[in-house]
């Protein structure tokens, strides 16, 4: 069974900088795209960055200059470098990652249990 283990939210000041980190375990052919997301109180869940296999990069205007995805494919890992962080940033951060069980199969979604970061100002 697949899943996603998230780490390294937290409670800080504006301004402050924390590195959320989630790695994929057990069984699984291929990862596709992963992904951070965000949904803060009263508010649809929305995509923060993405990161291709290839390491092409994607991110919601909001966090441009700011916050930086990467991937570690030899551990099946991808973290989110938010720095400059603003009371605005404050929600639940999810991972998504885009999984081939096997070889032949479709991708499949999976999603992180979520960690939460708050903002302060």
């Amino acid at each position: 069974q697949v899943q996603l283990v998230e780490s390294g939210g937290g409670f800080l000041q504006a301004g402050g900088s924390l590195r959320l980190s989630c790695a994929a375990s057990g069984k699984f052919f291929s990862i596709n795209v992963m992904g951070w997301y965000r949904q803060a109180p009263g508010k649809r869940r929305e995509l923060v960055a993405s990161i291709t296999s290839s390491g092409n990069s994607n991110y919601t205007d909001s966090v441009k200059g700011r916050f930086t995805i990467s991937r570690d494919n030899a551990k099946n890992t991808v973290y989110l470098q938010m720095n400059s962080l603003k009371p605005e940033d404050t929600a639940v951060y999810y991972c998504n990652a885009e999984l081939r069980d096997y070889a032949w199969s479709d991708l499949n979604a999976y999603w992180g249990q979520g960690t939460q970061v708050t903002v302060s100002s």
